[in-house]
């Protein structure tokens, strides 16, 4: 029933350090895929590449003080949610320091960027949008956190989130619908 992937993450939850470093190549492509879909909405410049967030939240795991993951998809969940912080602490540290030159530079990587046809997102914006949801509506937030940034679907978010398939269905219409109105009136 628990396959190695699951049983690396219960023992990395518990402290395993070894176990962590063991699970990382089992799930770094998939961990890939979830910064490159968080990637693909920044703006044109942005230093961190999916090696580095992927690097960044690996170390942010590698950190946690008895993490409670219980599978793959919660992991991946969780995983997700860190990535989210690190690019909502990048942006804020970039507004706060923002240098002049005004030259914008691309590494390969980031040239996907110019040509993608994928709306920037302004990540704080979004980031206080999702807490004010969290606020009213907890568990729609953390659907979004599993769709959005996780890149889960139906399925693995209600096993993530440990709720019905439908009840997901319904959370990410009401949560997609509530954060378009507010980023909209904040004019984002």
């Amino acid at each position: 029933m628990n396959g190695p992937v699951t049983q690396l993450i219960l023992s990395a939850r518990n402290g395993n350090r070894r176990a962590l470093d063991a699970l990382m190549p089992l799930i770094h492509d998939e961990l890939q895929a979830t910064a490159h879909r968080q990637l693909r909405g920044e703006r044109i410049g942005h230093t961190l590449d999916t090696s580095a967030l992927v690097n960044e939240t690996y170390l942010r795991l590698a950190e946690q003080d008895r993490a409670q993951w219980q599978n793959r998809s919660h992991f991946l969940a969780v995983a997700a949610i860190v990535m989210r912080r690190v690019l909502v602490n990048y942006a804020k540290q970039h507004n706060r320091a923002k240098r002049g030159g005004g030259a914008v530079q691309l590494t390969l990587g980031q040239a996907q960027h110019v040509a993608s046809e994928t709306p920037d997102v302004d990540v704080e914006a979004l980031d206080e949008a999702l807490t004010r949801l969290a606020a009213i509506d907890h568990r729609a937030a953390r659907v979004v956190e599993c769709r959005y940034f996780g890149g889960l679907d139906i399925d693995e978010t209600a096993e993530a989130l440990n709720i019905a398939p439908a009840t997901v269905k319904r959370d990410w219409l009401l949560a997609k619908t509530w954060l378009r109105r507010e980023l909209e009136s904040d004019g984002a």
